[in-house]
């Protein structure tokens, strides 16, 4: 782990992907399914798409950072960046002709830390449409 940390500290957009990755993992381990990843469109970016045990449509927005000196990476969730996610949320329903289903904002934070495991937390239900 230690020269992986060193290559992810050193460069911002790995670390990202790397982040995505590991966050994926742990809510698939917690039971949610991966519908898709890095989904684009005019309006935004959905990092993740996921759907939980009870049918559930989830919205995943992942913040990392390399450690919270400065600040929390959850709080890096604006209202403007929940706007962006919440209208590419729509786009990516009407587009794949989703309707009357549960769905939800979830945001989940990897923090690499200098040592030791990183800490991820899953926010459920983070904000609303």
């Amino acid at each position: 782990m230690f020269l992986i940390r060193r290559r992810l500290l050193k460069d911002k957009a790995r670390l990202g992907r790397w982040s995505e990755r590991r966050c994926e993992r742990f809510l698939r381990n917690k039971g949610l399914r991966t519908l898709t990843r890095n989904y684009s469109c005019s309006w935004g970016e959905l990092d993740l798409v996921m759907v939980a045990g009870d049918g559930t449509l989830v919205f995943v927005e992942v913040r990392s950072r390399a450690d919270e000196g400065f600040i929390a990476p959850e709080a890096t969730v604006t209202p403007a960046k929940r706007q962006r996610v919440i209208r590419a949320a729509r786009h990516f329903l009407a587009v794949h002709k989703i309707e009357d289903r549960p769905l939800r904002f979830d945001v989940i934070t990897l923090v690499l830390g200098r040592q030791g495991p990183p800490q991820i937390r899953h926010y459920e239900n983070a904000f609303v449409r």
